[in-house]
């Protein structure tokens, strides 16, 4: 037990009214997180309150953060490592359950006030006090992010939030992994009370320790969810809705959960018993370990951001209305930036400006903040925007001669320390830049379709383009809230590079009379969220075409130039190797064998893991890992098998290990 007079995670004091106050602020860290030293200090300060509990000298505790922008963003991922096996981390968690009961049956109250991320463990931690308060702020959020790292809550969060928010309301927050703003947290009952700021938590905090307030259970209709027969027919929805979005056999969390909540539902203290037994195997799953991995790999495409830059960029300037133009400037007007999007044709622009507003629909609540965001998206035919801009990207046909003309013609319209890019998807850097007077300003910042939905874009590093401009598009890219990845100018970049092999090999298939429907169901068994023939479908046949002569991957003469010469593109045509209904390929369902469907999966996937191999070994990005960043975040290739690269060092440890020997 840590001494409570050397506590280094947290701050701790009673007040002249006998409150005693927990503030977490781990010791070197931005965030907090719980690992094990600030759970021991935390178990310390419950023994201390309980004495005082008893001895009348302290009439309650408070536990709130000392970091200014968040409460608890759950346990610390980095610890789950030295966990090999099942009873390994339920000996861990014994500790942790038994002292979070201890702080529900406090005799004197407990509140904790919340700001910022509150999630995972730190939700759980939250969920155990008898009252919670948080603050308005757009930024507060509260959930269970564990199903994204293969596993669920394991701090008997599953028991208590469907105590306080009832069934119906918890187990999708907990089976999605998805945040909740406060003001719906409150209306769930997750949250119990609202403050406009965080400098009115500690005196609310006060104020519901002397009025000594507890949080009231769910009740009413929305306890019914617990009992038979509607827990069995909601336990059916849950699982047919969840296996719509994922397998069990790639993420098994999800379908544990759903099993828990089966048996131990009517009986939350059953629940809470049974819920480690269920947990403890998930924590030491390949799944659950290569998910982990994946959350490292996206804190690594994080750190490409650099912190030591002063750039700060507001206004954005998108040349280009179409599909992919219009998107990157609705994306960063949702992100608080002012855009001015030019074309040449005044109908392309109020087309694309029309069409962001389902994104802004989806991202404000309110009309005021909707119409705030279509006041930033501003129609420019002129380019006026272009002097006053942070940073100017062009997005027009992939033809270098008019890219040249076009950046030749803007070169001395952009204000002192602008961002110059390209938005093009196969085009070398240097060989746009060579009509430049200055072709060291120009680099790519190369957004995937749909923009929205892409997390990873890739910044391109010409031979001749400057480090600090590459810095700030890295910058930029943080600045909307997606992650940038350094890549090397070469034909296809990275991404579109490893897909090319991998989609044209599934053609060549195709060509030999393998159902394009089979070959998508195999790639799916593996674990790709789309099949290569509805993903080329759904790309356009005409850009996978346009790539593949870059590329180097001869199609003269295939099926794919022939529904290209036909103008049968795929999707966005209605026709290309499906016909396509209501935006969804219209498929011939057939029953597969299953071992048939896992071998024809590994072989699929060989082209685009050789390639991935390629450029680690030409350098094309930094290390081996953000090769697998960079193909995980920019293909969705199967998460839960930690990689491409990875994949194959893990499948198959004696080429991994032949190939560093060659090395």
């Amino acid at each position: 037990m840590a001494d409570i007079t050397t506590l280094k995670d947290w701050r701790f004091s009673i007040d002249e009214q006998q409150i005693a106050w927990a503030i977490f602020d781990r010791e070197g860290e931005s965030q907090n997180a719980l690992g094990r030293r600030p759970l021991e200090e935390l178990m310390a300060i419950v023994e201390r309150v309980e004495a005082g509990a008893r001895d009348r000298s302290i009439a309650g505790l408070a536990i709130l953060s000392g970091k200014e922008k968040g409460f608890i963003v759950g346990a610390d991922v980095r610890e789950f490592e030295q966990f090999t096996t099942a009873a390994e981390v339920t000996e861990a968690i014994s500790p942790v359950l038994a002292m979070l009961n201890r702080i529900e049956k406090m005799p004197v109250p407990v509140v904790c006030g919340i700001h910022g991320f509150c999630l995972g463990g730190g939700l759980e931690l939250a969920l155990a006090c008898h009252y919670r308060i948080a603050t308005r702020d757009d930024s507060t959020r509260v959930g269970f992010p564990e199903v994204r790292l293969g596993i669920f809550p394991g701090f008997n969060g599953t028991a208590r939030s469907i105590r306080q928010a009832g069934a119906l309301a918890a187990m999708p927050v907990m089976l999605s992994g998805s945040m909740v703003r406060a003001s719906a947290a409150r209306a769930m009952g997750l949250i119990d009370e609202l403050v406009a700021s965080p400098a009115n938590l500690a005196w609310s905090a006060s104020k519901a320790i002397t009025q000594k307030r507890r949080s009231k259970p769910v009740g009413g209709w929305r306890n019914l969810a617990r009992q038979w027969p509607v827990r069995n027919l909601l336990v059916s929805k849950m699982r047919a809705e969840t296996a719509k979005k994922v397998r069990a056999d790639h993420y098994p969390a999800p379908f544990r959960l759903i099993d828990l909540f089966e048996q131990h539902g009517g009986n939350l203290d059953a629940m809470k018993a049974a819920e480690t037994r269920a947990f403890a195997p998930l924590m030491v799953s390949d799944t659950s370990r290569n998910l982990r991995r994946v959350f490292k790999l996206s804190e690594m495409l994080k750190a490409q951001a650099p912190k030591d830059i002063a750039f700060k960029p507001m206004r954005v300037h998108v040349i280009g209305a179409g599909v992919m133009g219009a998107d990157i400037a609705g994306w960063c007007v949702a992100q608080g930036m002012e855009v001015t999007l030019q074309d040449l044709s005044a109908d392309a622009i109020a087309k694309g400006i029309a069409a962001q507003s389902k994104l802004f629909g989806r991202r404000f609540r309110t009309k005021a903040l909707r119409d705030a965001a279509k006041a930033r998206l501003i129609a420019d035919p002129n380019g006026d925007g272009i002097s006053r801009a942070d940073v100017v990207i062009e997005a027009i046909v992939e033809r270098v001669e008019v890219k040249q003309n076009l950046f030749k013609s803007l070169e001395g319209k952009l204000k002192l320390g602008a961002v110059m890019a390209t938005n093009t998807s196969s085009i070398m850097i240097e060989d746009i830049a060579a009509a430049l007077a200055d072709p060291g300003r120009l680099i790519g910042i190369h957004f995937f379709n749909p923009v929205a939905q892409m997390p990873l874009v890739e910044i391109i590093r010409g031979r001749q383009s400057r480090e600090d401009d590459v810095r700030k598009g890295c910058a930029f890219v943080t600045a909307i809230d997606k992650f940038p990845l350094i890549v090397k100018s070469n034909p296809g970049f990275l991404v579109n590079r490893v897909l090319a092999p991998y989609m044209m090999s599934a053609m060549q298939r195709l060509e030999r009379g393998e159902p394009p429907e089979l070959l998508d169901e195999a790639a799916r068994t593996f674990g790709m969220p789309m099949g290569p023939i509805e993903l080329a479908d759904t790309i356009g046949l005409d850009v996978c075409a346009h790539v593949g002569r870059i590329l180097g991957l001869d199609g003269a003469g295939s099926r794919l130039e022939r529904l290209v010469a036909a103008g049968k593109l795929g999707k966005k045509s209605g026709e290309g190797f499906y016909t396509w209904k209501d935006g969804k390929p219209v498929k011939a369902e057939k029953p597969y064998d299953k071992g048939l469907l896992e071998r024809l999966g590994r072989e699929l996937v060989e082209p685009l893991i050789a390639e991935c191999e390629k450029c680690r070994d030409e350098g094309i990005v930094d290390s081996a890992d953000l090769v697998d960043a960079g193909v995980i975040f920019g293909t969705g290739f199967a998460p839960f098998r930690g990689g491409p690269l990875h994949y194959r060092a893990t499948s198959d440890p004696s080429a991994a290990a032949g190939r560093q020997a060659a090395e």
